[in-house]
């Protein structure tokens, strides 16, 4: 049996494949937070005492960012280990916990396989026009470029989905970003050199002119760690609305700044499926993934609103239901969940073998 894990920056979700079948799962939340449990490595613990006497054959960990080198499924050894702790810098968020999800499982099983499965692989062949940033060559010699992230959810789509022809996939849940797929490879993302970029979200702040943080820097003697705060953690939805992050309460509220986040969300939402539409030169799909995406018609209807020049006329009840297909237009708006661990678990199957 294959063990997926699923570290967030404050959760972890878990499951176990027996090779296809999921016959455990489970989710750890309030991971470092007041009231919740002091570290991943605790939760992995925990959820390795809820498996009992299951015999793993191998663990598969999700890896936000491999940095500029790594990016395809790989066995773990010490010294992609060593290598993953020089690229923190670049998902300093999402790192660290995997990295500590890594630890706790060789601490507990020293036998044990573990494979890495790297968000950004999905994203790794997109085109130069798409990969390359404006910025001089010896900064892109750095690993300063395009990455992409969310692709473990965006391969999980595609798999579950391949006749989406044209498409862009909306993966909206606290993090959120889209995806332009052309027969099914990634053309173009909306996340960037990190997975700050892009979309508003729950705590961060999307794509942000650099000016802002210039004055910032010049007027408010902001270093690097108040900039990462503001663009990580205090801003988004819950910088706009100064209440929280949850999709679910803003939309319940009556307070003009939870409706003003709400709709902002939506607004840069729909901007970037117009972008990514052109960058594929038309569309046929959309589909909605993610907590968020998944779960809230009135999220989905909000954004579709507009969009009708490109084909996407919702079915009102589809949508209150949240069927596999809910238009009727010629573009096809779908709702298809994401399974991370799914796909963590075949590549990890893959990898370690029979």
């Amino acid at each position: 049996m294959i063990l997926a894990l699923n570290c967030g920056s404050s959760s972890l979700k878990y499951a176990v494949f027996d090779p296809e079948r999921r016959v455990r799962e489970g989710k750890i939340e309030r991971i470092g937070v007041p009231g919740g449990h002091e570290t991943h490595a605790h939760a992995v613990h925990e959820a390795l005492d809820t498996l009992g006497d299951v015999q793993l054959q191998a663990v598969g960990h999700r890896l936000v960012h491999g940095g500029p080198v790594h990016h395809a499924p790989s066995r773990i050894d010490a010294d992609l280990v060593g290598s993953l702790r020089s690229v923190v810098r670049f998902a300093p968020l999402h790192l660290p916990p995997a990295l500590s999800a890594i630890d706790a499982v060789a601490a507990r099983f020293p036998q044990l396989p573990q494979v890495a499965c790297f968000d950004t692989d999905f994203h790794w062949n997109m085109p130069d026009v798409a990969r390359r940033l404006p910025i001089p060559a010896e900064l892109e010699a750095m690993g300063v470029r395009r990455y992409g992230f969310h692709g473990l959810s965006y391969e999980s789509v595609v798999q579950a989905a391949p006749d989406l022809g044209r498409a862009v996939i909306a993966h909206l849940g606290n993090g959120a970003s889209m995806c332009a797929v052309r027969e099914g490879r990634s053309i173009d993302t909306t996340m960037s050199f990190t997975p700050s970029g892009g979309l508003m979200m729950g705590t961060r702040t999307g794509d942000l002119d650099p000016g802002v943080l210039i004055f910032l820097m010049s007027e408010r003697g902001y270093g690097a760690r108040e900039i990462e705060r503001l663009v990580d953690r205090e801003s988004g939805l819950l910088g706009v609305s100064g209440a929280t992050s949850d999709m679910r309460a803003l939309l319940a509220s009556q307070d003009p700044q939870a409706r003003l986040a709400v709709e902002m969300f939506c607004q840069v939402a729909r901007k970037f499926v117009g972008a990514l539409a052109a960058a594929l030169g038309g569309i046929e799909s959309l589909v909605f993934t993610g907590g968020i995406g998944e779960h809230s018609a009135e999220v989905r209807e909000r954004i579709c609103a507009g969009l009708e020049h490109l084909g996407m006329q919702l079915d009102g009840a589809r949508n209150a239901r949240s069927e596999p297909t809910i238009s009727r237009g010629p573009c096809a708006v779908r709702v298809v969940a994401a399974d991370e661990e799914r796909i963590i678990a075949r590549h990890t199957s893959r990898l370690v073998g029979p």
